[in-house]
């Protein structure tokens, strides 16, 4: 059997080591059965109840739905029928025929991604195994291949029974779900607050076989070691690996080119090397920086290192956009005499961030790709400066990678464990090391990449089972000793947080407070002091409830099910489809329904308008408005106090599933009110009120702006200020004025422009409950356009 060979990819393939590469993209055959015990081994052993025509990329679900075995898992609660196939095995199969290969070359099968528990069988004979959903893998089948037509085949055994062999530490908190704790599989799966139990299977990602060819490139990586904003220069590393033969190796030189805006900026030619492992070092005048979106420009250049021979011929070349930055985090915790840091410096100036959680596109990942665009465009739309890819879901897509580096959105990179204890044992050392050296390798290049974190969740959760322990999070191996070690050496340029939010040691022995926090709580009234006081300065989860717009409910439920409480008690007894979308991660038992997510968002309606409407259509605007509100004032709460608070990171922008949830566009990308409400107090100047009626400009430009504001009342029409343009300093927060405080309930208006840019935002005064017709009516008079 050929062994794994590395399994590191890059955004962009070195384009000269593969030759022709043969998709194996497309029509597959599919066959299933009940795993018996014990497991179906081989192929030839294989006895299926069925099978169907399947696609690559692809999940068995979309498959059997295609045969029509499955009614649609989005809709009703049919993702909980889908039970049974937990205990499944699956072969794919189907025939190719072998690429030419010249001079040495080899036959490189590339699986970018299967899910997850994998043998593979090229012409009968085992190649390989998989055991990680979550990253890549590639097998050298070069001596199995025959002339002509070849066969394949990927046997998928169950991860759920496969789990049944482990055993899990005492201090584990995800008891309900524990069998994904051993398995490199995307957590979410196993059944989230936000996600239904959804145990899936395939070849989520594409399938290749490349030609790889004997001289190539390998981790390539750009990085910036120092740079001078004033003056505009900057010292650039680019390290890589060559694989070569020996007799080849003396024979080899490198090119190292840069490009901006389509012009050579920088090129440094016909380079020997001293060994297979280089380390190149140039200076670099007039540079671009990168920055994000609120502070500048994401200046890209075009990186192209090519391998060439004593000829000048090119052999390899990698090529993929870098940007020029260093990022850097001031951290500290917070403490009775001291207070605390947590913040982004960029290029040496501090950050403020704001933007949002990115949870799975799609409860199916095969589906991921065709359904981002609109996502990623959203999150532009909105300005988010920073997104934090949750410990939850996969590693996105390249293309996210690339959206995030083209348009100045940082990205804090969870690694995927959360809301547990992880395995200590030292297998899943080496394999969670080996994940973790896969995506750093594939992910290190871009500019976006702001930070890694450990997990999501994992410290606190700790004791969510145990409080009476109170377990020390240090003693974790994981996050404290086994990916510190990976990240020493394959990236010591960025910040590392053990777990978000991080318990330190003076944290846990109760001498500070973290200084990053999420907000979550009792979800009471938005203005509470547990909102209000908070000591930490950067909020990386904070959320509230708004039920989807109407046509998404006629979409996700049946007919007779779309209002939520038929003959039951409003706000109490959701009917079983509701219950299903609140959701939970065992519905498929009889016992496992519940409403709590519902009657949470029926809650936050009534603290607000004193009742639930019991009407769907005013039930819907009732929380949709909480929400908005809601988010909005949590964004104005941190961006008014710029300086002291450092960061918020609302959840969440959008759904991977139809459910009911914090989300401010639901699965159909169907907005909520929220959406519009953020997107006016994320702009890169923003005019606010705060509760003392004081009227401020956060300014995250690097340079000053000039505003003009006007505060009027909605139902009054009287004018509260009317500023002539005024001068904000560069990323700063500037008091402008403190108004007339209002008595009673109602809304102002607050019209503002920048640099000749007209704007506008409001503030709602006054103290619950509010009347759900007046409320609709101020909204009317904001003039927001809802697509």
């Amino acid at each position: 059997m050929k062994k794994l060979i590395s399994l590191a990819v890059a955004s962009f393939f070195a384009l000269g080591a593969w030759g022709e590469s043969v998709s194996l993209d497309g029509e597959w055959d599919l066959s299933f059965w009940a795993q018996p015990r014990p497991k179906i081994d081989c192929p030839s052993k294989a006895k299926p109840e069925k099978t169907i025509k399947a696609k690559v990329p692809g999940n068995v679900e979309i498959d059997m739905l295609a045969a029509g075995i499955i009614d649609d898992p989005l809709v009703k609660d049919n993702v909980y029928k889908l039970r049974k196939y937990e205990g499944y095995q699956w072969l794919y199969s189907r025939t190719f025929t072998a690429p030419k290969l010249q001079d040495e070359a080899r036959a490189i099968l590339h699986l970018r991604g299967v899910d997850t528990l994998a043998d593979i069988f090229i012409n009968g004979k085992k190649v390989g195994s998989t055991d990680n959903m979550l990253i890549a893998h590639k097998l050298d089948i070069t001596d199995f291949l025959k002339d002509g037509e070849n066969k394949i085949e990927i046997l998928l055994s169950s991860v759920v029974i496969e789990a049944y062999k482990h055993s899990y530490a005492m201090a584990c908190t995800r008891v309900r779900h524990c069998d994904g704790l051993e398995v490199r599989k995307a957590p979410h799966m196993y059944g989230w607050d936000i996600m239904p139990r959804l145990v899936s299977a395939g070849i989520w990602k594409s399938v290749s076989i490349d030609v790889q060819k004997p001289e190539h490139l390998e981790d390539v990586f750009w990085l910036t070691n120092k740079l001078d904003v004033e003056n505009k220069t900057a010292r650039m590393t680019v390290q890589f690996r060559v694989a070569t033969r020996f007799e080849k190796f003396d024979n080899l030189r490198y090119n190292i080119e840069l490009k901006r805006n389509g012009k050579v900026f920088y090129s440094w030619k016909n380079n020997r090397m001293q060994s297979n492992n280089v380390r190149a070092q140039f200076n670099l005048e007039k540079v671009d920086f990168w920055w994000p979106r609120t502070m500048g420009e994401p200046a890209l250049y075009e990186a192209t290192l090519s391998l060439v021979d004593e000829n000048g011929n090119v052999v390899d070349k990698d090529v993929r956009k870098i940007g020029i930055r260093i990022i850097a985090l001031d951290y500290a915790d917070v403490y009775p005499d001291k207070d605390g840091k947590f913040q982004f410096i960029i290029n040496g100036k501090p950050m403020f961030a704001f933007g949002t959680n990115w949870v799975q596109v799609d409860g199916l990942h095969s589906r991921d790709e065709a359904l981002i665009d609109q996502v990623l465009e959203n999150m532009k739309d909105l300005n988010c400066n920073m997104v934090r890819c949750w410990g939850g879901n996969v590693y996105e897509c390249d293309k996210f990678y690339e959206f995030c580096d083209e348009n100045g959105i940082m990205i804090w990179q969870d690694f995927t464990m959360g809301c547990s204890l992880a395995s200590q044992s030292d297998k899943f050392k080496k394999e969670i090391a080996y994940e973790v050296q896969q995506v750093v390798r594939r992910l290190r290049s871009h500019p976006s990449i702001a930070m890694w974190a450990g997990n999501n969740e994992n410290d606190i959760a700790l004791n969510w089972g145990f409080r009476e322990f109170k377990i020390d999070p240090s003693r974790d191996e994981i996050s404290r000793v086994v990916l510190p070690r990976v990240l020493f050496s394959e990236d010591i340029t960025r910040p590392y947080l053990p777990s978000s939010p991080y318990v330190s040691p003076d944290v846990y022995s109760g001498k500070a407070k973290p200084s990053e926090d999420h907000l979550w709580g009792p979800r009471g009234y938005y203005k509470t002091p547990f909102y209000t006081e908070s000591s930490a300065k950067f909020i990386s989860e904070i959320g509230y409830h708004g039920c989807p717009n109407r046509e998404s409910l006629e979409k996700m439920f049946s007919k007779d099910c779309v209002h939520p409480w038929g003959k039951g008690e409003k706000g109490i007894d959701f009917n079983h489809e509701w219950q299903c979308k609140a959701v939970t991660s065992f519905a498929w038992q009889k016992h496992g329904y519940e409403a709590g997510r519902n009657r949470l968002m029926a809650r936050q309606t009534k603290i607000i308008f004193g009742d639930i409407p019991n009407d769907l259509d005013d039930f819907i605007s009732a929380s949709q408005f909480v929400q908005a509100e809601a988010k909005k004032y949590f964004i104005e709460m941190m961006r008014t106090k710029k300086g002291n608070k450092t960061g918020i990171l609302w959840w969440n922008l959008r759904d991977g599933w139809p459910v009911i949830s914090d989300s401010i566009t639901d699965y159909y990308n169907s907005k909520k009110l929220a959406y519009y409400f953020i997107k006016r107090v994320q702009e890169t100047t923003c005019v606010m009120i705060n509760d003392n009626f004081e009227v401020l400009c956060a300014n995250e430009k690097l340079t000053p702006r000039k505003v003009s504001v006007k505060v009027r009342d909605v139902d009054s029409g009287k004018v509260l200020l009317d500023l002539a343009e005024i001068e904000i300093d560069s990323n700063s927060l500037k008091k402008l004025a403190t108004i007339e405080k209002q008595n009673g309930q109602g809304m102002l208006i607050i019209e503002y422009t920048v640099d000749g840019k007209k704007l506008e935002n409001h503030y709602l005064y006054g103290k619950p409950p509010f009347k759900l017709d007046q409320c609709k009516k101020w909204v009317k008079a904001l003039n927001i356009e809802r697509n």
